[in-house]
């Protein structure tokens, strides 16, 4: 059960809320005197020894509604005075102090300590008419009105409460996470089930005590007393422990239907705090847990651009070994060519502009492959396939990617040309640096290999020379895309290298 159906949403003008709140309360006011003053009215029937006289019947019938209009006007005053003056702070729509904060989440048990004020002046008003009129009645008299007081008193609490849910959020916005203000849910239980079961139960003891000290009550009489004190039990008994549920349910429930959204991806989610008990903080918690949440995820997203989402996955994961892991991968490494040139007869937004495409391209394949992209290194680029996750046929995937860029940079980024080699050979993949910054790379004879490869397949037919042992390690029909090319000496390499290029179309 929310607030809305009463007074409005939280978020309403502060003009809005008010009125509504207005209307609210008198609305309750009303209904739960009228109420009261039936149940009187009817107990007075059933649990008045040899029942109600004439001059009982017609004093109550003066008396029970005058009292019900004069509760009505008087209450609805004094609540009214009582509630709007405490909540200067939001109609003056700034933040509560915590004075203030306080005394505005207390406001419904000073509503009811009013409307149950009222009931008390009735026990004492129809107690003396009873001794006028019928002065056999005054003790089931005193005894009903005080129980209907306490039973529709609980009653008005929760309406109250439910009214002002909307200043209780607006009250608990600024509040510290772990600053309880209510009393606690187990407490209002004992309460609630004090006033709508113990004390209805309590009036059946103190009758079977009057029909076991007076001989003049019969077996009828207490039979009548007690299936009208069992009806006033079962309805309003109901009633108070339902509504008192629902109290306890909804900011369940909420925070319930938010973790859903969360379950389903859905971070930028938050729950309405309008309870200053253990329930208030379930919901703060779970806002700060949102909040965690959505920072976790923009700091994973904005390490996955940084050092790719395959090393922040492994990263969070715990598979990366810190200091490295030896590893066989296949290297890629792509170089422009002719964008000093460029970039010397162009604005430096537009050389950022082609960058900008031609660093698209390489992303896009080598994540299409499965790679990871390891470096920008001012128009160059490294990229890694087989670690920091193992990749079936990563010679096969980084040949790919190399005829796959090759391709789309003739067309997307036509104003300069590019040098790709590949080479495939073991290597020390790990984070290097010191314990506070260090860079996730691959260290190895295959990384060298791939950078002098680049460097000689810029005078290469279609810009694209890879080591023959990475053709060799390809599975699947990669191979067919490829041919020998020349046998070379790497710089630093004393053993011959066979290379392959591109396979003629």
């Amino acid at each position: 059960m929310t607030s809305a159906w009463l007074v409005g949403p939280t978020d309403q003008s502060t003009v809005q809320l008010r009125r509504g709140l207005q209307v609210a309360l008198t609305t309750t006011l009303v209904l739960t005197n009228v109420i009261g003053a039936v149940i009187v009215f009817g107990l007075s029937f059933i649990v008045t020894p040899g029942g109600p006289n004439s001059r009982y019947v017609a004093a109550l019938a003066i008396s029970v509604p005058v009292y019900v209009v004069a509760a009505v006007v008087v209450g609805a005053s004094v609540v009214t005075l009582s509630a709007i003056r405490p909540l200067r702070w939001a109609l003056e729509e700034r933040e509560a102090t915590p004075a203030e904060r306080r005394v505005a989440l207390r406001l419904p048990w000073r509503m009811t300590l009013i409307q149950f004020g009222l009931w008390i002046a009735a026990v004492v008003l129809f107690t003396g008419i009873a001794l006028w009129a019928q002065p056999a009645a005054a003790l089931s008299t005193a005894f009903s009105v005080g129980i209907t007081g306490v039973v529709v008193s609980a009653i008005a609490y929760l309406f109250t409460e439910f009214s002002f849910r909307p200043i209780a959020a607006r009250a608990l916005a600024g509040r510290l996470p772990d600053e309880k203000l209510g009393a606690g849910v187990q407490w209002r239980m004992v309460l609630f089930w004090s006033l709508g079961t113990a004390a209805p139960v309590l009036g059946l003891v103190v009758a079977a005590v009057l029909a076991l000290s007076r001989s003049d009550i019969t077996v009828g009489q207490l039979a009548s007393v007690v299936l009208g004190l069992a009806a006033v039990i079962l309805a309003f008994g109901l009633l108070v422990t339902v509504l008192n549920a629902r109290v306890v349910v909804a900011p369940i429930a909420a925070v319930s239907a938010a973790m859903e959204q969360v379950r389903d991806g859905e971070l930028d989610v938050t729950v309405q705090v309008d309870d200053g008990t253990e329930l208030g903080l379930l919901q703060a918690g779970f806002n700060d847990m949102a909040v965690g949440l959505r920072e976790r995820e923009r700091i994973r997203d904005l390490f996955g651009r940084h050092v790719g989402a395959a090393v922040a996955t492994a990263a969070t994961q715990g598979r990366v070994e810190l200091g490295g892991e030896t590893r066989t991968v296949s290297v890629l490494m792509i170089d422009l060519t002719g964008s000093t040139a460029f970039a010397t007869d162009r604005e430096p937004a537009e050389v950022v502009e082609m960058l900008n495409r031609f660093f698209a391209v390489v992303v896009e394949e080598v994540d299409r492959h499965e790679g990871l992209v390891n470096k920008f290194m001012g128009d160059a680029v490294l990229a890694i396939f087989g670690a920091p996750v193992d990749v079936g046929d990563h010679a096969g995937a980084a040949l790919a990617t190399a005829r796959a860029i090759a391709g789309r940079l003739g067309v997307e980024v036509p104003e300069v040309g590019a040098g790709i080699g590949v080479s495939t050979g073991r290597a020390v993949a790990g984070n290097v640096g010191h314990s506070s910054r260090f860079e996730y790379t691959v260290i190895g004879d295959a990384v060298n290999a791939a950078a002098r490869l680049t460097d000689l397949a810029k005078e290469v037919e279609g810009g694209v020379l890879v080591a023959a042992d990475s053709v060799t390690a390809a599975g699947g029909d990669e191979q067919s895309h490829w041919v020998a090319h020349e046998t070379v000496v790497l710089r630093g390499r004393a053993e011959p290298t066979p290379t392959a290029r591109l396979s003629p179309a």
